[in-house]
């Protein structure tokens, strides 16, 4: 008696998780969370793969190119502020508003 009663309350709990509902929506929703982990964890791997340390002599030319960009820029600011300066004094000076 007792395992027939036990067999019926499987078969219930078994009836109950074949139904559409709350939990097969979430054990579904983690499979395919995980699916989706793998899958771009494994892209992630096969892009890394691709990728190429750059040698020291690109390095060395890069940096050297940057260097000589920021003082040429630094420069061409220094000239712009210098002559729009000089051109607001004059402007000043000849209104009267700066002596």
């Amino acid at each position: 008696m007792a395992s027939k009663a036990a067999i019926e309350k499987g078969e219930q709990r078994s009836a109950k998780l074949q139904e559409p509902g709350a939990l097969s929506n979430i054990s579904e929703g983690a499979v395919g969370m995980w699916g989706n982990l793998t899958r771009f964890l494994s892209d992630v791997r096969a892009e890394m793969r691709k990728v190429v340390a750059p040698t020291r002599k690109e390095v060395q030319n890069t940096t050297a190119v940057v260097i000589v960009t920021v003082f040429l820029f630094g420069f061409f600011f220094f000239v712009v502020d210098f002559i729009f300066n000089k051109a607001l004094q004059e402007i000043l000076t000849r209104l009267g508003g700066a002596q």
